[in-house]
């Protein structure tokens, strides 16, 4: 089950459309559910929402249950989960977990083909798998 985390700034209510992390966070999740269903594996993705990636991944752990987690991790803490982050779900959640990151020439590629630059309503992607 892939899963996007939606970060909703603390001066809107949490159920607010955020349209810019929308535009990023939906092509991902479809992309994933493309190649997922090419290899006839079923999906059914999610949106977390929360104040900050943690909170939207707690909420979604509190909503779903999940065998495997699988999480992309940065040194930019607000490209992702933050170290404070991981520590706090390998301590917490009642699953195997997964920590992936992005190799250095993914890095390059994936700062090349930015085109949001929207601190605000950045996007913070993330894969939970179950």
């Amino acid at each position: 089950m892939p899963a996007f985390l939606a970060i909703v700034p603390m001066n809107l209510p949490l159920e607010t459309p955020l349209p810019v992390q929308c535009a990023r966070g939906m092509p991902l999740l479809e992309s994933i559910e493309q190649k997922l269903a090419a290899q006839g594996v079923s999906v059914d993705s999610r949106v977390g929402r929360g104040r900050t990636a943690r909170d939207a991944l707690r909420n979604l752990l509190e909503a779903e249950r999940f065998d495997r987690i699988i999480v992309s991790a940065d040194e930019d803490p607000h490209s992702g989960l933050g170290y404070d982050d991981l520590r706090w779900l390998l301590e917490r959640a009642p699953a195997e977990i997964l920590i992936l990151r992005t190799a250095p020439e993914d890095k390059r590629e994936i700062a090349a083909n930015a085109v949001c630059r929207d601190t605000s309503d950045r996007p913070r992607p993330q894969i939970v798998v179950p």
